[in-house]
């Protein structure tokens, strides 16, 4: 394996503009919540002083809880032991319980967040650093984590569903025996095919085969696993959740930073609501309000005021943040100091920041997470013979095939030379038009238009007549995108991540976070 290029995230097109106006400190408010040592700084003496012991003994005991069935490292013992010192502070990111991990951004989300505590360590000797992966074991949006993808299959299996996915209880692993059939042969297939098998065995519950996954791949570089769906952490946000239901405060609180964003980058991630809450029940449905009682959504249940407050007071673990609320748990939970998410989590976490300065917890740093492509050295190697570079493959990709089409071709350039000979001389005829009479100019500029959209007609044109005579260099292009792309999309949103770990083992994780670039956000293309 070795790296090829990193690219900056600045010079990827598909990149949200307003991911990277944040990365480059344009966007006002934000200022201090980017990646950089002086942040962290603050950020720590922030945190420091508003995250009791009490509540770090809270939280020491449902971590100790929630791992007490897995086999912990060393590393993860002494990270949870420091969990109680007030010197110690977390970094955090959080994702769903997709099938086998899901795609393998994933896993990158992970190290990225493993690597920032190392290199906080070094430069903050004085503290210590724990990295902790999040699990969304609440959503029950089931079909969206209900499989994953290799390059030639793709697997899933089928649970009765409704509630968090995470208390879902394993039944159908049908899955295993075929992904058993495409990696047996493989150098490290019969470790992936017992980690799957650990993982998912059947009654286990999705949280369980998740974190079962996590630790066997991620244990010896310390990181802990959470799991939010805890009646112990919620009580430590009652008072939020109170705040919530009878004040409305998050959407109210977050309106002047939505329209902000709205009317500048067209749209938000995630609207917020009037209530940003579900209830947990045999479903986890949506908690609305319609003037005089609380009802739950598509069920029968409905609260008056008292009853629902005295339900939250009793029964805390019934309500269920959702993807704003969220954020606003984990950092009052955690004596969290950034937050490692991508773009679409960064986007909606903007949203955020005056609802975070109300509720008075300090809002973390947000870091775009570094994304990864692995290429096989025969696909580089086609890309080099077409004269093309990996970073066409991050740009406006048709205008380049386009480009590469018609490289060279004689009716092209007299086209253009044609073209500018035309706008040189209409030029000189507006001026002396203009000078006329009114309408005349007018008249010309018309027949300019008219005349430019021929040109553009002709180009069109040509280049249609070109792809059909050079259909085998079109085809070789579109091919060769399809393997950078596979599915059309950035290969770490397709394949999962035995794809890589059944060639390369554990090597791969190191190669992995030996190149995340942990001080800024970029695409790290690595030949394998």
């Amino acid at each position: 394996m070795k790296t090829i290029n990193k690219i900056s995230f600045n010079d990827i097109e598909s990149i949200p503009q307003l991911v990277k106006d944040f990365l480059n400190q344009k966007i006002e408010g934000f200022e201090n919540n980017t990646f950089s040592l002086d942040h962290f700084r603050q950020q720590i003496h922030l945190k420091k002083d508003s995250f009791s012991s009490e509540q770090r003994d809270v939280l020491f005991d449902v971590f100790e809880r929630q791992l007490s069935e897995l086999t912990l490292s060393s590393k993860q013992k002494e990270n949870l032991g420091n969990l109680k010192l007030p010197n110690t502070f977390t970094i955090t990111t959080g994702h769903q319980l997709n099938l086998f991990s899901g795609p393998v951004f994933f896993v990158y989300k992970i190290l990225q967040t493993i690597k920032t505590c190392v290199y906080l360590k070094e430069n903050f000797p004085d503290f210590n650093f724990v990295p902790i992966y999040w699990m969304a074991s609440e959503d029950h949006d089931f079909v969206e984590i209900n499989h994953f993808k290799t390059e030639n299959n793709y697997y899933e299996t089928n649970e009765i569903s409704g509630g968090p996915v995470g208390r879902i209880q394993i039944n159908d692993t049908y899955f295993i025996s075929e992904f058993e059939k495409e990696f047996k042969d493989s150098v490290f297939g019969t470790e992936l095919i017992l980690m799957m098998k650990e993982a998912y065995k059947v009654g286990n519950t999705l949280t369980q085969a998740i974190k079962i996954l996590v630790n066997r791949l991620f244990s010896e570089f310390g990181l802990l696993i959470l799991d939010g769906d805890s009646r112990e952490l919620k009580e430590k946000i009652k008072d939020v959740f109170k705040d919530e239901l009878l004040q409305f405060s998050l959407q109210k609180t977050s309106k002047n930073k939505v329209d902000f964003l709205t009317e500048k980058y067209g749209k938000v991630q995630v609207n917020p609501r009037d209530i940003n809450l579900f209830y947990l029940s045999e479903t986890r449905d949506r908690i609305d309000f319609n003037g005089q009682k609380y009802i739950i959504v598509d069920t029968n249940i409905q609260f008056t005021e008292e009853e629902i407050i005295r339900e939250l007071e009793n029964h805390p673990e019934r309500f269920s943040p959702n993807a704003l609320m969220r954020p606003v748990y984990q950092e009052k939970v955690l004596p969290n100091l950034a937050y490692i998410g991508g773009n679409a989590e960064i986007m909606y976490w903007l949203e955020l920041k005056d609802y975070f300065s109300k509720i008075k917890i300090p809002f973390p740093i947000l870091i775009p997470r570094n994304s990864m492509l692995f290429l096989k050295e025969k696909t580089l190697g086609k890309i080099e013979k077409l004269d093309l570079k990996i970073e066409d493959f991050f740009q406006n990709f048709t205008v380049i095939t386009n480009h590469k089409i018609l490289k060279d071709n004689p009716v092209l350039k007299l086209l253009e030379e044609k073209e500018e000979l035309l706008i040189n001389n209409f030029a000189q005829l507006k001026v002396s038009a203009e000078s006329t009479e009114k309408s005349f100019g007018n008249m010309v500029k018309a027949e300019e238009v008219r005349q430019l959209k021929s040109f553009k007609r002709m180009k069109k044109r040509l280049l249609h007549a070109e792809k059909i005579k050079q259909n085998e260099l079109l085809e070789r292009l579109e091919n060769l995108f399809l393997d950078v792309h596979p599915s059309k999309t950035w290969q770490e949103r397709v394949y999962n991540f035995s794809v890589f770990f059944s060639d390369y083992g554990y090597s791969w994780l190191e190669n992995c976070l030996e190149e995340m670039v942990v001080q800024d956000s970029k695409l790290i293309i690595v030949a394998i």
